[in-house]
């Protein structure tokens, strides 16, 4: 895996991309992972319940992962009754978290009847697309490991062509940072009603352009951008104040107080693509 230390969101971004094929390679091929996968191709055919799937840990984390949960893999109790769910049903435990890829687990593994059938998992197709989004999910976590805000490009990349509206943004943590910091909202705006949030961001942008490559090249360039000259102003002006503290202490004394800028004019600026 390559290393992103040091390096900016935008060089990051231009360094991942071109490495991404030999990377994703890497994954598939690293002992770990590649274990993980023959075990998953090896048994998941097998399981046709939530139950066998609990039951077998190996296979258990592997989705966990796929799905970009493994911050919740020891939460099996609240995975069980979620996959038991009752999708068709608006009170039922999948549709009360607003949290997406809760959602996009239950739809993908296809349980059906509280849990006790499958007939998806016997599907070398539906395999293959399992191992792929395991693969692409390692690949996007090591970065965002790295780098923050390459990882939120990354994952606005993966879910901007499943967006219907504004709402679908907004329940979502990491599209709601790249959409706000990319349009220049503030984040205060996070304490408002929700509705009254909607409001502002669709005067601020048309979400059906998201279906538009051209467009969501320039929300990325624009986060990029932002992003960088946020962290070069936090940089710099840490650097500064270290220097300007140092010269106070060796003359007369005191403590240099620092200003904030505003940097959301940044946004007007033309700029080039990376």
């Amino acid at each position: 895996m390559i290393s992103l230390s040091g390096l900016n969101t935008r060089t990051s971004l231009q360094l991942v991309d071109a490495t991404r094929d030999r990377q994703l390679e890497q994954i598939r091929n690293s002992a770990q992972d590649k274990r993980a996968i023959a075990a998953f191709e090896a048994r998941i055919g097998d399981v046709e319940t939530v139950d066998q799937l609990m039951e077998d840990r190996e296979l258990y984390v592997f989705v966990m992962k796929a799905f970009d949960l493994e911050d919740q893999i020891f939460g099996k109790a609240l995975i069980k009754k979620l996959l038991k769910s009752d999708a068709d049903d608006p009170a039922s435990l999948v549709n009360r978290l607003t949290d997406s890829r809760f959602k996009e687990m239950h739809t993908q593994l296809g349980f059906k009847d509280e849990g006790t059938r499958n007939s998806l998992t016997d599907s070398a197709a539906w395999r293959k697309v399992m191992v792929n989004k395991y693969v692409e999910q390692r690949f996007e976590s090591a970065q965002a490991d790295q780098n923050e805000k390459v990882g939120t490009v990354l994952e606005f990349r993966r879910k901007a062509e499943t967006v219907k509206n504004w709402f679908d943004v907004l329940k979502d943590p990491e599209m709601t940072e790249f959409m706000r910091t990319s349009l220049g909202v503030p984040s205060s705006v996070s304490g408002l009603d929700i509705d009254k949030q909607v409001e502002l961001f669709k005067a601020k942008f048309d979400i059906t352009k998201l279906q538009d490559p051209a467009e969501l090249e320039k929300l990325e360039r624009k986060y990029v951008a932002i992003s960088d000259a946020q962290a070069g102003v936090n940089s710099a002006s840490n650097v500064a104040l270290t220097l300007m503290n140092a010269a106070v202490s060796a003359g007369a004394g005191g403590q240099f107080t620092p200003i904030t800028l505003d940097i959301s004019a940044v946004t007007s600026f033309r700029r080039s693509s990376y």
